[in-house]
């Protein structure tokens, strides 16, 4: 497996695979693909970083993060192509963010849907632990 730094030119690409990952995780983002890239151009242009992972010339998997201030990397999306997934793919990739891409000395912090019970176990596989849980109260159904 080998990786890149994303670029600009790049923001189609992970506009689809975004909204694979949305549709995959069970994400409420109703956004379009069109609004997707202009997201994601705007993430790259203010200090989200994006890596790509390939296999034999393929795309397989990609990453989108950023370094905060207080020392920690927030990995706000990670996927792996749906035909390439229980292969070790996702292992193999955040071993690379982890040892090759990401400074050892920072804390990799991210979140999950609890829906999402397969990435929970991906993530506390690698080595991720519980810290917070967010809760929401939906409006009333009338308003």
């Amino acid at each position: 497996m080998h990786w890149r730094r994303a670029t600009g030119e790049d923001v189609r690409l992970l506009a689809h695979l975004n909204h694979q990952l949305i549709a995959d995780e069970g994400h409420r983002n109703p956004m379009s693909l069109t609004e997707l890239e202009q997201r994601m151009l705007g993430w790259l242009s203010s200090g989200y970083h994006a890596v790509l992972f390939y296999d034999e010339g393929d795309v397989i998997a990609y990453a989108l993060f950023r370094n905060d201030e207080s020392g920690r990397t927030y990995l706000r999306q990670f996927f792996v192509a749906r035909s390439r997934r229980r292969q070790g793919i996702g292992r193999e990739a955040f071993r690379l963010l982890r040892t090759e891409i990401v400074p050892a000395d920072r804390r990799i912090v991210l979140e999950v849907l609890t829906a999402n019970t397969v990435a929970r176990s991906f993530w506390m596989a690698n080595g991720f632990r519980d810290y917070a849980m967010i809760l929401e109260l939906d409006p009333p159904a009338d308003s």
